[in-house]
């Protein structure tokens, strides 16, 4: 004979009873990738109307790149490290990085003074305009959203789920901190509302980021935005645009979507002199 209760109790514990929007293992297969797509979408964009974000200053850099009292302890403990291990040439090459990030580390504190200046001049009186945008990690992320916080602003970091595991940065407003699983969506968030991309040196990220949006500028499918590259003897050593544009692989006039600065107050000065229409600075 049957046991009702029996069954009415395996009925409730049945995955197929759990409401779908609950159902974690459900959201969770290959076939519903459409939808976390536009969940995805939709819970940041949601989040920013709430808070009044109008527009965005997008800043990216190297996670490497710290501040210098962090990047001389690394170079310190690295050389102790060479000191005892004097033969070993993988820790001589580690030295070597190691000194290359303390000279970088000066770029953490444009960033953030960057960050400071545009959080003190745009949001004021309530606004949320040029609201500073990072990936919400550390190095030139972190700095750019302590830069904001300094000034008791707001900041959003846009974090990723990555194998080795990244935590945001403390200094976002805990509101506007994002986790995201798809790439193209956090990237698509990053220029919604952007009104000026800043590029400090990094590494493949930070590249991926750069020609997601110059391709998109290239291309007339976003707004037009200043780009501005901090660190021109980096950037000329990294990338040759020069050399595109003799090849013929690009046009001689798309040299002018991107800009160099060397300092925050630069930077500061190229965004606002691309939006108020005239003419930008002599490094552009």
């Amino acid at each position: 004979m049957l046991d009702l209760d029996a069954r009415l109790e395996q009925i409730l514990k049945s995955p197929s009873y759990i409401l779908a929007e609950r159902d974690v293992e459900f959201l969770g297969q290959p076939e519903l990738r459409p939808v976390r797509l536009q969940l995805e979408l939709l819970k940041p964009e949601m989040a920013f109307q709430e808070q009044g974000i109008q527009s965005t200053v997008v800043v990216f850099g190297g996670t490497q790149i710290l501040e210098a009292e962090q990047a001389q302890q690394r170079l310190n403990a690295v050389e102790e490290n060479l000191r005892h291990n004097s033969n070993d040439r993988r820790l001589a090459r580690d030295v070597q990085r190691a000194r290359q990030l303390v000279a970088k580390s000066r770029y953490y504190d444009i960033a953030r003074e960057f960050a400071q200046l545009v959080s003190t001049s745009c949001q004021t009186n309530g606004d949320c305009d040029f609201v500073i945008v990072t990936g919400g990690g550390p190095g030139i992320m972190e700095a750019a959203n302590r830069g904001a916080c300094d000034a008791n602003a707001k900041s959003i970091g846009l974090n990723i789920t990555l194998p080795m595991e990244q935590a945001p940065n403390p200094y976002i407003t805990p509101e506007l901190c994002f986790q995201f699983h798809y790439f193209a969506l956090r990237k698509m968030h990053f220029l919604f509302r952007a009104r000026a991309l800043v590029i400090f040196p990094g590494g493949f990220g930070t590249l991926d980021e750069l020609f997601d949006a110059l391709t998109l500028r290239q291309t007339q499918r976003m707004q037009e935005i200043p780009i501005v590259m901090v660190g021109r003897e980096y950037w000329e050593r990294v990338i040759d645009f020069q050399f595109l544009a003799d090849e013929g692989v690009i046009a001689d006039a798309h040299l002018d979507l991107i800009c160099y600065a060397e300092t925050a107050q630069e930077i500061w000065e190229i965004v606002m002199a691309h939006h108020n229409g005239t003419a930008a600075n002599k490094d552009c």
